[in-house]
C-alpha cells in the first residue's frame, strides 16, 4: 500500500465519524479489514477488498489489520511487514505512519488485539478466516451480519445510522467515481462501432477506471442480452439491431462507488420499437429522479416507475386495462420485476451486508408482491443520501413464459402485439442521485440519456 494522501482531510473525517459513533453506542467496537485469499499458493491471491466497515473508520484499505473504537478513540492494530517482503513488495509504510494518517489514537501488533478485546462488539466478516479470527479473538459465535444479536445488533443499528447520510468526507470520493464512470462510459459508446464482440467494448470501459487508478464497483454488466440482469459474459458477438446494455462502475481507492446503466443501439440508431421502450424507461427515469427529495418515501418512487411503466406499456398496445389496477396485480413487473433502486456508497449497494436493517426503515418488511419483493431500500429519503435510480424493461423468458404468470395475466397481455418488439431484450438506464437539503444533485448528469445524444456518442452512421 502506498500512502499518498497529505492533509486533514482524511484525519478530520474519521475523528468526526468515530465521535458521532461514540454518541451512539457505550461499549467498545472492534472492526477487522479481512486478509486476502490464495487461489492456489500463498502468494497468488484474489483481489483484496477490505470490509467496507472497517474502511467507513479506517479509510485506507488495509490488510490483515484492525481497529478498537471506544469513547471516540481509535487504535490500530497492524503488524509491520517483514524485511523479507520487501524483495517483493518494496518498502511498506510502518504502523506508527499509518498510525498518524489516520489520527489513531495508538497503534500496536496485532497481538496484542487479544488483550483489549472485552466485552467488544463487531461485525462478522464474509471471508470465512476473518470471521474465524474474530470468533477465536472475541471468545463467541458470531451470527451472520444481516442477523446480529446483542451489542452487535446495537453496533449494526448505530452505524447504519451514521452510513445512511454521507459526510464532506465521503462527497468527494463520490463525486471522483461518478466522474471517471461517465467518462467510462462514453468510451464504451465510442468503442462500439469497432467492437466484434462485447468483451472489446468492456475493456475500453474498465481501461478508462484503470487509468485513473481505480477499479470497478462490481463485476460489469456489458451485453447484447440486457434481459439477464446480472449477465457476466463477454463473449457474444455485436450484431446490427443489437442492443448494447452496460452496467459499469468505478470504485476510488478508498472504496466509494458509483453505479450507472446506459443502453445503446450497436448500429449508432434506435429502431422504432427500441426508441419506443426506450423512451416509456427513460420517462420513469426522469420523473423518479425529480421526485427524489428529503422525506419523500422511497418506495412511492418505485410505484411512480411502475405506474410509468405500465402507461407506457398500455400505449404501445401490449398491456390492457386500468393502469392501477396493472400495478396493482403487478402486471408491469413481467417487464420490470427489480426495485428501482439501492442505496450508494462503500459498496455500490451499499451496506446490503446487513441485509434489511440497512435498507428498510425499523418495524418495516419485505413485500411478497411480485412487484415490491425485490426493492432494496424502503426508507424516507434523508439530506445526504446517495441512491440509484434504474427503471427497465426486459423480456426474460422464464418470466414470459411461466405458465403461471401466462394464465395470471391472460387478459391483461397482447402476446401478439408484444412479438413484434422481439428486437427488445433488456433496456435500463440508471444514475446516481444525491439527495440534498434542497432536493437532489445528479452526480452522473454529464452522461446523456436522451436516444438521439446517446445515438450520436455512439456516434456510427446507419
Amino acid at each position: 500500500m502506498t500512502i499518498t494522501q497529505g492533509d486533514d482531510l482524511l484525519t478530520n473525517t474519521l475523528h468526526q465519524r468515530r465521535q458521532k459513533l461514540a454518541s451512539l453506542i457505550n461499549f467498545p467496537v472492534i472492526l477487522w479489514s479481512g486478509c486476502r485469499i490464495p487461489r492456489n499458493y500463498p502468494a497468488l491471491t484474489y483481489p483484496f477488498r477490505a470490509s467496507s466497515h472497517f474502511l467507513y473508520f479506517a479509510g485506507l484499505p488495509l490488510e490483515n489489520a484492525a481497529i478498537r473504537l471506544e469513547s471516540g478513540k481509535l487504535e490500530l492494530f497492524l503488524d509491520d511487514a517483514p524485511a523479507s517482503s520487501t524483495l517483493w513488495h518494496g518498502e511498506m509504510p510502518k504502523r506508527a505512519e499509518i498510525a498518524e494518517l489516520i489520527g489513531a489514537d495508538a497503534a500496536f501488533p496485532m497481538a496484542e488485539l487479544k488483550s483489549r478485546s472485552t466485552n467488544a462488539a463487531t461485525i462478522a466478516l464474509q471471508d470465512s478466516w476473518t470471521k474465524l479470527q474474530q470468533s477465536q479473538i472475541l471468545e463467541r459465535p458470531l451470527a451472520p451480519p444481516n442477523s446480529p444479536t446483542g451489542i452487535d445488533l446495537e453496533l449494526t443499528q448505530a452505524i447504519v445510522s451514521l452510513r445512511l447520510s454521507h459526510d464532506a468526507g465521503s462527497f468527494a470520493e463520490l463525486r471522483q467515481a461518478a466522474a471517471v464512470t461517465v467518462e467510462a462510459h462514453k468510451a464504451g459508446m465510442a468503442a462500439t462501432r469497432n467492437a466484434q464482440i462485447e468483451a472489446g467494448v468492456r475493456a475500453a470501459m474498465e481501461s478508462v477506471i484503470i487509468s485513473k487508478n481505480m477499479t470497478y464497483a462490481y463485476p460489469s454488466i456489458v451485453t447484447v442480452h440486457g434481459e439477464v440482469l446480472h449477465s457476466e459474459h463477454y463473449h457474444n458477438s455485436l450484431q446490427t439491431g443489437d442492443l448494447l446494455l452496460a452496467d459499469v462502475g468505478a470504485e476510488t481507492s478508498t472504496g466509494w462507488a458509483a453505479d450507472v446503466t446506459r443502453t445503446w443501439p450497436v448500429s449508432g440508431k434506435f429502431s422504432a420499437t427500441q426508441r419506443a421502450i426506450y423512451d416509456v424507461v427513460l420517462a420513469a427515469h426522469d420523473a423518479c429522479i425529480d421526485k427524489v427529495s428529503p422525506g419523500v418515501e422511497y418506495q412511492d418512487i418505485h410505484l411512480l416507475a411502475a405506474r410509468i411503466m405500465a402507461e407506457g406499456l398500455v400505449d404501445l398496445g401490449f398491456l390492457r386495462g386500468n393502469v392501477e389496477d396493472l400495478v396493482e396485480m403487478d402486471a408491469h413487473a413481467l417487464f420490470f420485476v427489480h426495485g428501482i433502486g439501492h442505496l450508494i456508497g462503500l459498496d455500490v449497494h451499499d451496506m446490503e451486508d446487513l441485509g434489511d436493517l440497512a435498507g428498510y426503515e425499523e418495524g418495516r418488511t419485505r413485500s411478497s408482491r411480485f412487484g415490491l419483493g425485490f426493492l432494496r431500500l424502503n426508507r424516507v429519503l434523508r439530506p445526504g443520501m446517495l441512491v440509484s435510480i434504474e427503471p427497465g424493461f426486459y423480456q426474460v423468458p422464464a418470466i414470459l413464459n411461466n405458465p403461471e404468470n401466462r394464465a395470471k395475466y391472460q387478459g391483461f397481455v397482447n402476446w401478439d402485439e408484444l412479438e413484434k418488439f422481439a428486437d427488445v431484450r433488456g433496456i435500463r438506464i440508471e444514475d446516481d442521485i444525491l439527495v440534498i437539503d434542497e432536493g437532489r444533485e445528479l452526480l452522473t448528469g454529464k452522461l446523456p440519456t436522451k436516444a438521439p445524444e446517446i445515438e450520436e456518442l455512439v456516434a456510427v452512421n446507419t
